[in-house]
């Protein structure tokens, strides 16, 4: 099914599944902290994985200055803004890829789409003050996330009536504050948001509703290397390249739209061999 999504001055069809690269400048992301980010940027490093995702296959480059992994710090708006808007002026300039803010500050929001990005990805689903409004006066593409509680607290005991019931109606409700803040339809994609204040049964459940999720509208997917990868395979952060890939199959076969992932040539590769056996995806 054709689902056309304007990103800036390109439309995309995301009736098929497309890879998002993970660009954290942050010193403290739970995969890769600290790789293009410590106490100051590294953007060579930042330009020359670019060039291999976008070589590889990405259609886009996720780029984060806040890490929301559970127990994370948070940092000032500066301090965000210092991080991530040299990295997408570079990007958008240099590449063909849609880039991403990942951000929950209007102000970031504001700065991050004159700087280039196309596309605002919240974990926050547009909730922090006057990101709502921000988001709308830009006029970009918006992917609305769940998460239970906050980073720093949202792994210690999460619970839900019914995880799948509830995530859907919250997403539900944030689609309808976005429509009526001027935010159309066609520009708002879902993210069920896998580890953030999930158990892993939590988690097993939504991913088994992503058809479900992906009738909505369009479905980002992040389960790169994250624990439930772990806890399913027994497997460290550097061990989890497998059971990644094999969730990220599984997905894009339950019709997500987006593939957020850190092993981006690996996961082009299986939609390559995906698409070759199913060419309708």
């Amino acid at each position: 099914m054709s689902q056309l999504v304007k990103f800036g001055g390109r439309e995309l069809n995301l009736g098929q599944p497309h890879v998002m690269g993970i660009i954290n400048i942050t010193p403290d992301s739970f995969s890769d902290g600290g790789r293009f980010y410590t106490s100051n940027l590294q953007l060579d490093r930042v330009v020359d994985e670019a060039a291999k995702m976008v070589a590889a296959g990405a259609t886009f480059l996720d780029v984060g200055g806040e890490s929301t992994r559970p127990g994370a710090a948070s940092v000032t708006e500066q301090e965000e803004l210092e991080r991530v808007i040299p990295v997408i002026e570079t990007l958008a300039s240099r590449f063909p890829a849609i880039v991403s803010v990942d951000t929950s500050r209007a102000n970031v929001m504001v700065a991050a789409a004159k700087a280039g990005a196309t596309l605002i990805n919240d974990v926050r689903a547009l909730t922090e003050p006057g990101a709502l409004a921000a988001a709308a006066s830009v006029g970009l593409p918006v992917c609305l996330m769940h998460m239970q509680g906050n980073p720093q607290t949202m792994q210690a005991a999460p619970t839900y009536s019914d995880v799948v019931v509830d995530v859907q109606h919250f997403l539900r409700d944030r689609m309808q504050a976005c429509i009526d803040a001027g935010i159309g339809s066609d520009s708002i994609l879902l993210d069920p948001g896998f580890g953030f204040g999930k158990s892993l049964e939590h988690n097993l459940a939504l991913f088994r509703a992503l058809p479900e999720f992906s009738a909505i509208a369009p479905v980002l997917v992040g389960v790169s290397r994250k624990t439930m990868v772990g806890a399913i395979c027994d497997k460290p952060v550097d061990g989890r390249l497998a059971g990644s890939l094999g969730l990220a199959l599984l997905a894009a076969q339950s019709g997500a739209a987006i593939l957020r992932v850190h092993d981006v040539a690996e996961t082009c590769d299986l939609l390559k061999v995906l698409r070759a056996v199913t060419p309708s995806l």
